[in-house]
């Protein structure tokens, strides 16, 4: 079982190591992990998961007051050996299933196993893991879960039963084996009184539109996608009279069709729901093409769901901020030409300051104190040796100081004070004065470092004002997105400009909902850097978002079909396919996985030969992907396929071997797996040839994971 501990997308940190140390518990069963918590094959993954999950919490409730039965809250991690287990063979066996039948389950997991949520005409992809729910749904639970019952411990595999008053009926985790879990399931619902009996099949399709019921929904969803015209109809007019219950999905349908009317219908839908969790479709629907009317109307929702909904109330002041002209920065005058004579003449009077500085400093003339306050600060800029710049920083201070005494004022003067306490380490006087610089005009070269310096200065604390207001959920002025928006459009275009800003711009932006800027930004930024890890990884998480494993593999192919491609294209585009490889085997198709992980290979192989001393790098990939390919022959039983490409990892890339992938699996977890099998089953040969080339490893490599090791907690348990 698993203890993981970051807030959002990923698990990791602490764990109690199942069976791995039961000589120092004698209660713990002598038993071997691998053979406790055995892996599901290829087979059993590819069985229905037979848990029905409802959507969100609020559905779950509404179900639990109907039906009066206890909510299950059931929490899964990717990798983890138990959590495996439950999701790839107990999930999905008959009759263990049947015993959560007494309860409202919902899924608690913030791992994605498909790319996208929905189709391009608005159906739901459900998750192969978990099949009722989106990745989507079953991951935006997660941190409501963990701040009402996990008592801040993000522990997997758990099972928590809760009345709806909030009272925990029990909360399993720690549990040595699968029974004793069942048991405690079991019981819990044998104390409570039967559930009261709900026949959905009396209810017509319109009646059943307004019910929260995972059931209700699917069969109304369904009606709709084999219905004609006049059926659509009546269920949407249905959803147009139940904005409280927020059939958002009915509403993407129709949204996403090609009936012209039926889409309207569904913007009205969406403009008078009373639920906040319309707010992604809302902010779906603002993202197309809208007529003003319409636009008003969407984020007039926004801004009333707000009131209860940070969410809503973010994508309102989003949408005005990017419809607003920023009132501090003029982006055209940012951004102009390089003039080389100019920047010449500048250098000149600067050296010249500075060989007249002795003159300059007994004087009184402010212009002269400020242009060798400026050329102080150029060579500070330009230095590589940190203690010269400090003492060129130093005076730079002294002497833009006595120029602002001597009536300097202006961009230029808060702008070298910006840089200036920046450099002394003092961030707030830093954005102060960056501010200050920016309210006072614009540059008359912005092509200067301290120009990016002052424009970097003033993003952040834009940011910083942001996430505080966000934070403490209160409102803040459209201007600022427009202000921070100019900012970074205006760094990206700076000689001096970045990767990383870029990077943080797509970020602000993908967080606060403006998707079609963020992609027309980070489109931007790839064609300046192309060779950037920070921008090819949101590339490809884009690339996913819109078509899925397939769809990055062909955002990569067409890269490379453009002229020569590098070194560096070649070995993204090796990682992309990796990286779909591992989205196909979590949406179970064995074959699909495997043709990426040739192509990765290939395009890996591909960067070695055009450049030899990539092969360390490219050799730790493909060792990954073979050993990826090795799993799949696990899961279809092909055990001497397995064998034979576990070592041939081990030998393409030895310090690769404890290296997790990203589905949280490691070339040592999988050869311990097949290893485990290989010596119940009786195949000694194959058996003796995998352990022989697991010693012949590093021994810390064997180690468990130090999520799985038992280590004292806080409290000293």
């Amino acid at each position: 079982m698993m203890l993981h501990a970051l807030p959002l997308l990923c698990f990791a940190s602490l764990t109690l190591g199942i069976c791995a140390s039961s000589a120092q518990d004698p209660a713990r069963p002598q038993v071997d992990r691998e053979a406790m918590w055995f892996a599901p094959k290829a087979e059993d993954w590819a069985k229905p998961c037979l848990l029905t999950f409802q959507r969100t919490w609020d559905d779950a409730v509404a179900v639990a007051r109907e039906t009066g039965k206890p909510i299950l809250i059931c929490v899964n991690m990717d990798g983890e050996i138990a959590s495996e287990h439950y999701a790839g063979l107990r999930y999905r066996d008959p009759a263990s299933a049947k015993l959560y039948d007494p309860y409202v389950c919902v899924i608690a997991s913030t791992y994605r196993h498909t790319p996208r949520d929905y189709d391009e005409n608005g159906g739901r992809i459900l998750c192969p893991r978990f099949g009722s729910v989106t990745c989507g749904e079953h991951i935006a639970i997660e941190p409501f879960l963990f701040e009402k019952f996990f008592e801040g411990e993000r522990v997997a595999p758990r099972h928590v039963a809760v009345e709806l008053d909030g009272k925990e009926l029990h909360d399993v985790y720690y549990a040595w084996d699968v029974q004793s879990v069942l048991d405690t399931i079991v019981a819990t619902a044998a104390k409570r009184p039967p559930a009261k009996p709900v026949i959905r099949g009396d209810r017509s399709l319109v009646e059943r539109v307004a019910s929260r019921d995972q059931a209700d929904r699917v069969a109304v969803e369904s009606a709709w996608q084999e219905g004609d015209a006049a059926a659509r109809q009546s269920l949407i007019d249905a959803a147009l009279a139940h904005p409280e219950s927020a059939p958002v999905e009915l509403l993407r349908l129709a949204l996403h069709s090609f009936d012209a009317g039926l889409a309207a219908k569904a913007r009205e839908g969406l403009a008078a729901t009373q639920s906040a969790d319309a707010v992604p479709l809302i902010a779906e629907a603002l993202a197309g093409p809208v007529d003003g009317a319409q636009r008003e109307k969407l984020v007039g929702a926004l801004e009333r769901l707000g009131a209860e909904s940070p969410r809503a109330r973010t994508l309102a002041v989003v949408h005005q901020g990017l419809a607003a002209a920023p009132s501090t920065i003029d982006v055209a005058a940012w951004t102009k030409p390089f003039d080389a004579a100019a920047a010449a003449v500048r250098a000149s009077r600067f050296a010249q300051r500075l060989a007249d500085q002795d003159t300059i400093l007994k004087g009184g003339d402010a212009t002269a104190h400020l242009e060798l306050g400026e050329a102080f600060l150029d060579l500070a800029l330009q230095s590589d040796d940190d203690a010269f710049a400090r003492l060129a920083v130093e005076d730079a201070r002294r002497t833009v100081a006595r120029a602002a005494e001597l009536g300097a004022h202006g961009y230029r003067v808060e702008a070298a004070q910006a840089v200036v306490a920046r450099w002394l380490g003092d961030e707030v006087e830093a954005r102060k004065r960056a501010e200050a610089a920016l309210i006072a005009g614009a540059p008359d070269d912005p092509n200067r470092s301290e120009a990016l310096v002052v424009l970097e200065l003033f993003a952040r604390s834009r940011e910083k004002a942001l996430g505080e207001a966000l934070r403490a959920k209160q409102p803040w002025p459209p201007q600022w997105l427009a202000e921070l928006n100019a900012a970074y459009t205006a760094m990206a275009r700076h000689p001096d400009g970045r990767d990383d800003l870029i990077a943080g711009h797509y970020d602000v932006l993908q967080w606060l909902g403006a998707r079609r800027p963020a992609a027309r930004f980070l489109d931007d930024g790839l064609a300046r850097f192309p060779a950037s890890d920070l921008l090819h990884a949101r590339l490809r998480q884009r690339a996913l978002e819109q078509g899925g494993p397939a769809g990055i593999e062909a955002t990569y192919r067409e890269l490379l079909a453009k002229g020569e491609p590098s070194v560096a294209l070649r070995s993204f585009a090796g990682y992309a396919a990796l990286v779909a490889a591992e989205y196909h085997r979590r949406a179970g198709d064995g074959a699909a996985a495997q043709a990426s992980y040739d192509t990765a290979i290939r395009w890996y192989e591909e960067a070695i030969v055009a450049l030899p001393d990539e092969r360390a790098a490219a050799d730790h990939f493909i060792a990954l992907a073979i050993a990826g390919k090795a799993r799949l022959a696990f899961e279809r039983r092909d055990d001497a396929t397995a064998v034979a490409q576990l070592i041939a990892s081990f030998a393409r890339s030895p310090s690769s071997a404890a290296t997790l992938d990203g589905l949280n699996v490691s070339p040592v977890d999988s050869a311990k797996m097949v290893l485990a099998r290989l010596q119940t089953e009786g195949f000694v040969s194959l058996a003796k040839e995998l352990d022989g080339a697991l010693k012949k490893l590093d021994p810390k490599l064997l180690e468990l994971p130090e999520y799985e090791r038992r280590v004292p907690r806080a409290d000293g348990r």
